[in-house]
């Protein structure tokens, strides 16, 4: 039998539990060397209720020799320093979505592991779905020709209860609001699809049914190499929906929404891939399944096993960054702006 590989897992709040079952799971092939959050009380009932390991501290897990990888799940704004320091223990990463708060600070991230010649993983399960592997496969083909017309919409809910956790919705803390912390799951999926966005023009705000510091709406508009796309960003959107993407190509019209993928072709013909996915638009952030995480960590393991890069690596995931920055940015200036 191959050697498991070990994990430790650092930051144990709401958005942990599907990486816990993911790893009860992944038993066979993953070593879970221990969990760890700040709160002595938060690890020790983490590690009861899904039968792991407590650390006492990060520097048992740093120097842990059976230790090849950290799965970081903290908020984004005490990211940067976890990952120096196990990356400089010659760990690997796999870190839960934004890198960071800034696409600065994002970027320094993606140096560091390099410098270290250690391999970055980013969450981005979405592009792990069955439809969308068969939406991508599709693109590469050639089948449905030149996408010359996007939309993505978002149109999310979230209760006040939600942003009043201390932190949650503000910038010093989550980088931001919808688009950091809900949007940027089906922005990285649309960017990895369609050719690079040129240029963006948007209006992002602050709707009168939150109180809260960062933006819970965006609309916007952007082009790309051949065309042009609109996205629509909300946790004002009651009682929420499933988000949606839709490509117009010169052979289809695509349609990428809850786990399923239609095509709708020009001479007639209409094909469908996919099962119904609960996507956590509504009330209940946490209302999805797991097995989504579970082939994230699952390709980091074998990455690290193989040798590979993981599927969607730190310097990738950095384009739904800078889109965002840029959206943010355009809205700030009332302008548009040509990304980099």
């Amino acid at each position: 039998m191959a050697k498991r590989v070990g994990l430790a897992v650092v930051g144990l709040g709401m958005g942990a539990a599907p990486h816990a079952q993911s790893l009860q799971d992944l038993e066979d092939v993953i070593d879970v060397r221990g969990v760890y959050a700040r709160s002595e009380p938060a690890r020790r009932a983490f590690a009861e209720t899904y039968g792991f390991r407590a650390a006492d501290d990060l520097d048992a897990l740093v120097g842990d020799p059976d230790v090849d990888g950290l799965l970081l799940i903290t908020p984004p704004n005490v990211r940067a320093g976890i990952v120096s320091r196990f990356a400089e223990a010659g760990k690997h990463i796999l870190c839960e979505k934004p890198l960071e708060r800034t696409v600065a600070v994002a970027e320094g991230i993606v140096r560091i592991c390099e410098d270290a010649d250690v391999r970055l993983g980013v969450v981005f399960q979405h592009r792990f779905r069955p439809a969308s592997e068969k939406l991508a496969a599709l693109i590469v083909s050639g089948e449905l020709g030149p996408i010359r017309l996007v939309r993505a919409d978002i149109p999310w809910w979230r209760g006040q209860d939600y942003y009043d956790e201390p932190g949650r919705g503000t910038y010093e803390r989550d980088g931001g609001g919808v688009l950091m912390t809900q949007a940027i799951h089906m922005l990285d999926l649309m960017m990895s699809l369609i050719p690079p966005v040129t240029a963006v023009q948007a209006l992002t705000a602050t709707t009168a049914l939150h109180t809260m510091e960062a933006e819970d709406v965006c609309a916007g508009a952007f082009e790309f190499e051949g065309g042009v796309g609109s996205l629509f960003a909300s946790t004002a959107s009651f009682p929420g929906g499933a988000e949606s993407l839709t490509l117009e190509c010169e052979q289809a019209s695509v349609l990428l929404q809850s786990g399923v993928l239609t095509v709708s072709w020009r001479d007639g013909r209409c094909d469908r891939f996919g099962e119904e996915a609960v996507s956590g638009g509504g009330s209940d952030p946490m209302a999805f399944k797991y097995h989504r995480h579970k082939a994230v960590i699952a390709d980091f393991a074998d990455a690290i096993a193989a040798g590979r890069p993981p599927r969607i690596t730190g310097r990738e995931a950095l384009a739904a960054h800078r889109l965002i920055d840029a959206l943010e940015r355009s809205s700030r200036e009332g302008l548009r702006v040509a990304m980099e």
